[in-house]
C-alpha cells in the first residue's frame, strides 16, 4: 500500500535493495490521538507489539491499579510493552479493559501506520512510542504544556535508552505571530537538541482556507473584508505588527456600526469590550512580550444570542507613523469555522501552521504524487528572512526569506490503517508528514545504528533531507513557499552524506 508514494519518495530504493533500511533500532515517537494497537500493523512476525510504551495523557492515575504515568510526570498513564502484550495475548474484549487506550478519531493510528506499520509503512523495523495528548483546546489542538511535555518525555527517553528518535507532530495552529517566537515554537528548537533527535512537523493545511491576509499600509487608510458565514457560533481575529508601527483600527459591522480602537494610546496592554448590533467584541490590545517584538491585536467575537451577525465586517487600517507598515491578519483554522468565513481577498504566504514555524522542526508540507503537483491546501510561506546576494530593480540587496516547509511528501490520497481494522484513503500535511518522520527513522539507522555517522541527526539529518529533495513539475525554482526545497528522496539524501561519519 502507498506504494507509488514510497517509490516517487525513493523509499523503496532503500528498503527493497541495499542497504535494507527498515528504521531498526530507532524510535519514532507519534504524538497524536493515541493508537489501536490492536492492529496488524503495530504488531511484529510473532504477535508481540512493536510499541515501546503509550502513554495516554487524557486518563486519571491509578496507584492502587498500577496506573501510574513515566516517572517524573504527574499526569496520564504510561502502559509498557509487557502490558501491551499481556493486554493482546487476552484478546481485544478482556484486553482492552487492563490497557484502555482507543484512538476515537483514528488520526493517530493513521499517522503511525504511515509512518512505521508493519505492512504499509516507511519504517516497518523501528520502534514505536505512543503519546496519545489530552485535554484538547476548543479547535481539538492540544494544551501547549502537555504538547511539550509528551516532546520532552519522547527526547529524553531517547537518551535514556540510547536510542536515536523521530518525533512526528501531525497538527497546528494558527494562532501566533508565524515567526518562531511563541514558548511552543522556541520549545521545539530547544527539544530539539536534546540526544540525537528530529522533529518532524507538518506545516498544516490552511493554504486554501482564507483564514490569512497580510499587506502594506502606506499613507491612505486600507480596508480588510472578512466574510462572516450566517450561524457563525464565533469568531476570533488576530492582528499582528511591528510595535514600531502605529495605525488606528476600527471594525465596521455588517449594519454599518463602527468601534473605533486608537492603537497610538496604548500605553499598558488593555482589553475593550464593545456590542456592535447583535454582536459583542472583546479586544484585547497587546504589547510586545519579552521574547518578541510583535504587538497583538485579539478581536473575540461573541454572539450576543445564538449567533454573530452574517454577512461583510470590515477592519480599517489608518496610518498614524509608520516604520514598516506591515500587517498579518489570522482566523482561526478551517476545522473550527464554517466553510463561508474567511478573508476577501486572502494570502496563502505564511500560512504554515504553528509549530511548524520553529526553526529547527523539519517542516512538511503536502503535494500530490498521481498528478505531480503541489496540493493546495498544503501550508506555505517564507517565514525569516536572509540574503541570497542578488540586487533588486532599484539596484540593492535583495532580500528573500528562509525556507517554510523545508520540504514536501506525498499527502493526498494516502491509504491509512483504521482503528477496528480496515484501510481509507485520507489527504492532508498530517499524512505528509510521517513519511518524512519514518525517512528520518531510516536515515538514522543508516548513520547512527550501523555506525556510517553518528551524528545524522538534527540539522544535520535535516541537511541531508534538503540535498536529497527534487524539484516539483511547474515549480521550477527552488527554495519555493509551496515546497521548500522540494519532494522527499531517501536515496538522493541517502547519497549525498559523506562516509567518513564526520
Amino acid at each position: 500500500m502507498n506504494d507509488l508514494e514510497k517509490a516517487q519518495s525513493c523509499i523503496t530504493q532503500v528498503t527493497q535493495q541495499e542497504p535494507y533500511l527498515t528504521g531498526e533500532k530507532v524510535i519514532i515517537a507519534v504524538l497524536d490521538s493515541g493508537i489501536d494497537y490492536f492492529l496488524p500493523e503495530f504488531r511484529s512476525a510473532d504477535g508481540k507489539t512493536r510499541i515501546l510504551a503509550i502513554w495516554d495523557q487524557t486518563q486519571q492515575p491509578d496507584v492502587e491499579q498500577g496506573r501510574i504515568p513515566p516517572p517524573g510526570y504527574r499526569e496520564g498513564v504510561l502502559y509498557t510493552r509487557e502490558m501491551i502484550n499481556e493486554a493482546l495475548a487476552l484478546g481485544r474484549g478482556s484486553g482492552q479493559r487492563l490497557v484502555p487506550v482507543f484512538d476515537v478519531s483514528g488520526h493517530g493510528t493513521a499517522v503511525a501506520g504511515v509512518a512505521a506499520g508493519t505492512g504499509m509503512g516507511v519504517a516497518p523495523g523501528a520502534d514505536l512510542l505512543i503519546i496519545k495528548l489530552g485535554s484538547p483546546q476548543a479547535d481539538s489542538f492540544p494544551r501547549t504544556t502537555q504538547l511539550m511535555r509528551g516532546i520532552n518525555y519522547a527526547v529524553n527517553l531517547g537518551v535514556e535508552l540510547g536510542s536515536p528518535v523521530a518525533v512526528n507532530l501531525s497538527f497546528g495552529n494558527t494562532y501566533g505571530d508565524h515567526q518562531g517566537n511563541s514558548l511552543l515554537e522556541r520549545f521545539v528548537d530547544n527539544a530539539s537538541e536534546i540526544g540525537r533527535s528530529a522533529i518532524v512537523v507538518g506545516s498544516g493545511n490552511e493554504g486554501a482556507s482564507r483564514g490569512h491576509t497580510a499587506g502594506v499600509l502606506r499613507d491612505a487608510s486600507h480596508v480588510v473584508e472578512l466574510s462572516v458565514a450566517d450561524r457563525e457560533t464565533g469568531l476570533s481575529i488576530q492582528l499582528w505588527k511591528f510595535y514600531q508601527d502605529v495605525f488606528n483600527l476600527a471594525v465596521i459591522s455588517p449594519g454599518g456600526e463602527r468601534m473605533t480602537l486608537e492603537l497610538s494610546n496604548i500605553g499598558e496592554a488593555q482589553a475593550v469590550r464593545r456590542t456592535l448590533e447583535q454582536t459583542e467584541l472583546l479586544c484585547y490590545l497587546g504589547r510586545p512580550l519579552p521574547y518578541s517584538v510583535q504587538q497583538e491585536i485579539f478581536i473575540d467575537m461573541i454572539p450576543v444570542g445564538s449567533y454573530l451577525n452574517g454577512g461583510v465586517w470590515r477592519i480599517e487600517l489608518s496610518p498614524v507613523s509608520l516604520v514598516t507598515g506591515e500587517y498579518r491578519f489570522y482566523l482561526p483554522g478551517y476545522a473550527v469555522r464554517n466553510a463561508a468565513t474567511g478573508f476577501f481577498l486572502p494570502t496563502p504566504e505564511m500560512t504554515i501552521t504553528i509549530p511548524s514555524t520553529a526553526r529547527r522542526a523539519v517542516t512538511v508540507g503536502a503535494y500530490d504524487v498521481p498528478r505531480r503537483s503541489y496540493a493546495d491546501f498544503s501550508g506555505r510561506g517564507f517565514v525569516y528572512s536572509y540574503s541570497d546576494g542578488r540586487t533588486d530593480t532599484a539596484g540593492g540587496q535583495q532580500i528573500i526569506a528562509d525556507v517554510k516547509p523545508d520540504l514536501t511528501a506525498p499527502g493526498v490520497g494516502i491509504t491509512v490503517p483504521m482503528p477496528n481494522g480496515g484501510y481509507e484513503q485520507v489527504s492532508g500535511t498530517s499524512f505528509a508528514t510521517p513519511f518524512v518522520t519514518g525517512a528520518a527513522a531510516l536515515l538514522m539507522e543508516w548513520g547512527i545504528v550501523r555506525g556510517n555517522d553518528r551524528f545524522l541527526y538534527g540539522e544535520r539529518l535535516k541537511a541531508s533531507l534538503i540535498r536529497g529533495a527534487q524539484p516539483l513539475a511547474g515549480i521550477p525554482g527552488r527554495p519555493d513557499s509551496r515546497i521548500g526545497w522540494g519532494t522527499l528522496c531517501v536515496q538522493r539524501a541517502l547519497g549525498g552524506i559523506g562516509q567518513s561519519g564526520s
